[in-house]
C-alpha cells in the first residue's frame, strides 16, 4: 500500500484520521459489504414468500450465517471480489459469483443457488445500498458531527446573552446587540419608545395573520434559508425536466414519436423536409440559464456579512429572472410534448428487430426451474449478438424446464414482454 504521504486525496492522506469514520459507510469495501448484504436480504425475501414454490424459507442457521457473510466481511473479501470484477468487469455480478461460491457448501441453499440476484439487475442492488449508506452514515456520523457544532453555538450563546457589542450593519457602527442576535432583531428602538409593548407577540401576530411564519432570530435582515432551500428545489425539478427534455428529443430522433405539424411552420431555412424538435431544445437552453441563477442564488443568499451586507440584495434582484427562464422551460416543455404522436408502426419495428432483449426473460425462467449456469448460457448466445425468433426458440425448446414454462417462453415476444409497465402508467 502506498504511503499516506503519496495519497491523491487529502481525505485519504492528511485528514484520514479526521473522516476515518465515514470508510465504514463509503469506501470501496462499504460499497461492495453494503451491496452484499441487499443480494442477501434480497434472497431471504424470496424464500419467505409461499407463491415461489421453488424456494423454501430458511432456516434460523443459515439466517445467521448470512449475517455472518455481511458482518465478518473483510478487506481479503473484498479483494477477493475486486479480482472476480478485473476479469468479469462488472462490480455487482463479481459479488453475485463470490457470493454463491460462499453458499455453494450450504446443503441448504444449494437447491436455491441460481435464486442468488434473482430478476435483478444491478441498479436495483446499488440504489438501496447508496439509500442504506447515506441514511446509516447520517444517522451515525453526520448528523452527531453537525449536532456538536449547534451544541457549541448555543453555549456560546447563552455563555454571552447579556454580553454588549456594536454590530456592523454594512461593516459599519451601527445599533448595538449583544455577542448573538442582530442589530434589528432585539427591538432596541421600540422598547425605547414604548418599553411596557410587548413587541415580540405584536410582531409574531403581524406575520403570522399574512399567512408566514414568524422568525424570532434575526440580524438586520430576515435570513434566507427558506428562500435558498425554496430555489434549490426549483433547480432540482428543473433537472428532471432537463432530462425529459433530452429523452423527448431522442425518441424523437429515433422516430419513436413525431411532431405534429403545423401550417406555415418552417422547420429548416434550407432543408424543408425538416420537423425540429425546437421546444425541448429551447426547454433545455431555459433550465440552463435558470438553474445557473437558482443554484448561485441558493448558495448565496444564506450568507451576509457580520450583522448586514448588501450583497444578497442585488442577487435577489434575479429571483423573478430565475423563475421566468424556468417558466419558459415549463411552457416549451408542455408545447412539445401537445406535439408528440407516438408512431406505433416504429416501435414496433425496432422491437422485432431485437429478440436478444428476451435473454433475460428466459434466463430468469431457468433460474427458477434449477438450471444451471442461466445467465452464462444465455451470455454465451446473446452478448453483442443479435437473435431473431427462430434462434431464441431453437434454445428454448431444448431446455430441461417444464412444458408449460416452455409454452409460455415460446409465445413471449418483446412486445409482449412488458411486465406491468401498462398498470403503472395508469396509476400516475
Amino acid at each position: 500500500m502506498p504511503s499516506p504521504l503519496a495519497a491523491l486525496s487529502p481525505l485519504d492522506g492528511r485528514y484520514a484520521r479526521t473522516v476515518d469514520a465515514l470508510r465504514e459507510y463509503f469506501s470501496e469495501q462499504a460499497l461492495i459489504r453494503y451491496r452484499l448484504g441487499i443480494e442477501l436480504a434480497w434472497l431471504e425475501a424470496l424464500a419467505a414468500e409461499r407463491a415461489i414454490r421453488e424456494l423454501k424459507p430458511f432456516s434460523r442457521a443459515t439466517k445467521a450465517a448470512f449475517g455472518r457473510l455481511v458482518e465478518d466481511f473483510s478487506e481479503r473479501d473484498a479483494e477477493h471480489i475486486k479480482n472476480i470484477e478485473a476479469e468479469t468487469n462488472h462490480d455487482v455480478k463479481a459479488i453475485e459469483y463470490w457470493l454463491k461460491s460462499k453458499l455453494a457448501t450450504n446443503r441448504e441453499v444449494q437447491r436455491s443457488i441460481e435464486f442468488v440476484h434473482f430478476a435483478c439487475t444491478s441498479e436495483d442492488v446499488s440504489n438501496l445500498a447508496y439509500a442504506l449508506m447515506v441514511a446509516e452514515s447520517r444517522g451515525k456520523v453526520m448528523l452527531p458531527a453537525l449536532d456538536q457544532v449547534v451544541a457549541a453555538l448555543r453555549e456560546l450563546a447563552r455563555r454571552h446573552a447579556a454580553l454588549p457589542m456594536l454590530s456592523r450593519t454594512h461593516g459599519q457602527a451601527a445599533t448595538p446587540t449583544t455577542v448573538v442576535n442582530g442589530a434589528v432583531g432585539n427591538y432596541n428602538a421600540h422598547l425605547m419608545a414604548y418599553p411596557a409593548f410587548d413587541w415580540e407577540r405584536f410582531c409574531r401576530r403581524f406575520v403570522e395573520r399574512l399567512g408566514l411564519e414568524f422568525n424570532a432570530y434575526t440580524t438586520q435582515i430576515e435570513p434566507h434559508d427558506w428562500l435558498a432551500e425554496l430555489l434549490d428545489a426549483y433547480a432540482r425539478a428543473n433537472s428532471v425536466l432537463l432530462d425529459l427534455d433530452r429523452d423527448a428529443w431522442g425518441y424523437i430522433s429515433l422516430g419513436y414519436f413525431t411532431q405534429k405539424l403545423k401550417k406555415g411552420e418552417i422547420g429548416s431555412s434550407t432543408m424543408p423536409h425538416k420537423v425540429n424538435p425546437i421546444d425541448f431544445e429551447n426547454s433545455e437552453g431555459n433550465v440552463g440559464v435558470a438553474n445557473a441563477l437558482l443554484r448561485h442564488l441558493a448558495d448565496k443568499l444564506p450568507v451576509s456579512r457580520w450583522q448586514r451586507d448588501l450583497s444578497d440584495s442585488t442577487a435577489q434582484r434575479n429571483v423573478g429572472t430565475a423563475l421566468g427562464h424556468t417558466l419558459l422551460a415549463y411552457g416549451a416543455c408542455l408545447r412539445g410534448l401537445g406535439k408528440l404522436e407516438a408512431d406505433p408502426r416504429r416501435l414496433a419495428a425496432d422491437l422485432e428487430s431485437n429478440w436478444e432483449v428476451l435473454a433475460e426473460a428466459v434466463q430468469q425462467v431457468m433460474r427458477r426451474h434449477g438450471v444451471p449456469d442461466a445467465y452464462e448460457r444465455l451470455k454465451a448466445i446473446s452478448r453483442g449478438k443479435r437473435l431473431d425468433r427462430g434462434q431464441l426458440a431453437a434454445f428454448v425448446r431444448k431446455l430441461p424446464i417444464p412444458a408449460a414454462a416452455k409454452k409460455r417462453l415460446l409465445a413471449l415476444t418483446p412486445a409482449t414482454y412488458t411486465g406491468l409497465a401498462a398498470e403503472l402508467a395508469r396509476r400516475v
